[in-house]
């Protein structure tokens, strides 16, 4: 079955340099084109942890296990080459559920034209779908390298997938104002082509995972500078703004500190296509939020794995 699926896809996403896919005990690769860098990165979603099984289809869960790692490659504007996706589990997970999960995963592979080459299934006592990319890219975007006078921009949306979350968690997703929020946390998608447009100018980057502050907080820590945030400039959504409104939740706070919007930050010099400028880069650091009544700092606040207070992302 995952032969047959994976093949299909395979099939539909032009892709170069994979030699041997699935059907053998690894997948071969050819070398890499000259003065391109390979992209290598890991992304697991576990069950109580990213999801729970009563709040999405299995069909999400495998959409949303491939984006969260696409996203990273994004991120550091890299085009996605192919996958090796790792499943784990449990005895409850029936045959139907489990093709459900791999053609969600298929799905989204297409989309991301970054075929499936490989894998892993094994027993366990819960869900847990880790997904390795590859891609590549001339020149790698990190976090490290925002200076004092760049511009940060953002492309894509942030806040809408927390309030789904929260939506889906409190009994109302039905309500017509979340209907946007909830597609954005059920089936979000990795912002593939806004990556590599900001490839080739962006001095940083990171995609929002854990939250818009927690996230640039990292940009500012591995740069060394000090972000500024602008309120104004964070252009809440007509959508936010009516999901905020139906959970009775502040939708700055959701565009702050929500999470798995998968958007895309980055620092830069000049505008870059796709992306609006929400602050700026200066000598210092931490993160400042500027408002109407001035600046106040802001507290890198998101979701954190570690923390034994923070409640799980689904």
């Amino acid at each position: 079955m995952l032969a047959r699926i994976f093949s299909e896809a395979s099939a539909a996403i032009p892709s170069t340099g994979i030699e041997e896919a699935i059907g053998d005990d690894a997948a071969v690769l050819e070398g890499l084109p000259a003065q391109r860098r390979l992209i290598w990165t890991i992304d697991e979603q576990v069950e109580g942890t990213h999801f729970r099984r009563e709040l999405l289809s299995w069909r999400d869960v495998g959409w949303r296990s491939f984006m969260a790692a696409a996203s990273d490659l994004a991120a550091m504007g890299a085009d996605p080459w192919c996958a090796l996706c790792a499943v784990a589990l449990p005895d409850y997970v029936d045959d139907v559920a489990f093709e459900e999960m791999v053609l969600g995963q298929r799905d989204a592979s297409v989309i991301v034209r970054a075929p499936v080459v490989g894998g892993n299934l094994v027993r366990s006592a819960v869900v847990s779908i880790a997904t390795t990319l590859l891609g590549t890219c001339e020149r790698p975007v990190m976090r490290r390298g925002a200076r004092p006078g760049d511009g940060v921009w953002l492309g894509g949306e942030v806040g809408l997938a927390a309030a789904g979350l929260r939506a889906l968690e409190t009994g109302i997703a039905d309500d017509i104002r979340l209907r946007r929020a909830v597609g954005a946390w059920r089936s979000p998608r990795a912002l593939v082509a806004e990556g590599r447009a900001m490839s080739m100018m962006a001095h940083a980057a990171i995609d929002v995972s854990d939250g818009l502050a927690r996230d640039a907080g990292h940009v500012a820590e591995a740069s060394g500078v000090q972000i500024v945030l602008d309120e104004g400039a964070l252009g809440v959504s007509p959508a936010l703004r009516d999901g905020a409104a139906a959970l009775g939740l502040d939708p700055l706070e959701l565009a702050l500190h929500g999470g798995e919007d998968y958007a895309l930050v980055a620092a830069s010099p000049v505008p870059i296509d796709g992306f609006r400028r929400i602050g700026d880069v200066r000598a210092g650091g931490g993160l400042v939020l500027r408002g109407p009544n001035g600046e106040r700092p802001l507290e890198p606040r998101g979701y954190d794995h570690f923390r034994t207070d923070t409640r799980s992302e689904a």
